[in-house]
């Protein structure tokens, strides 16, 4: 599957975006997909995933409540609704997909085998 991300920008402290993840593939339906993120000079971090077939949804500490997560399969698109933006928030944001992810690997980036491009989320105080 080949993924490609896209939404970010720049927004004040407060605001919202909503970041898009289309997909190439006919068994998207299948794929946990799920949103990382990185900060300059930091490492990547999880930030939400959705598991494919069941659609469970888990979400990082830092962005639970403020964040959703939400897949649309005749679409092949992931979207991540953020609200409540904190200058924190910002770094590049990846989606990224796996067909194998098991409930104690969720978080982890590696455990995706297909990553997008990225794109940058800016948040100003």
């Amino acid at each position: 599957v080949q993924l490609q991300a896209c939404g970010g920008g720049l927004v004040q402290a407060g605001g919202s975006l909503r970041l898009s993840c289309a997909a190439s593939g006919r068994t998207f339906s299948r794929y946990t997909i799920g949103w990382f993120r990185q900060a300059p000079g930091k490492e990547r971090e999880f930030v939400t995933t959705i598991r494919g077939g069941s659609n469970a949804i888990y979400y990082a500490d830092s962005v639970k409540g403020r964040f959703t997560i939400s897949r649309d399969n005749a679409k092949n698109t992931i979207y991540l609704q953020m609200n409540s933006l904190k200058p924190e928030d910002t770094a590049v944001y990846y989606c990224a997909a796996t067909l194998t992810a098991i409930l104690s690997t969720i978080r982890q980036s590696t455990a995706y085998n297909h990553w997008g491009q990225g794109t940058l989320v800016t948040v100003s105080s």
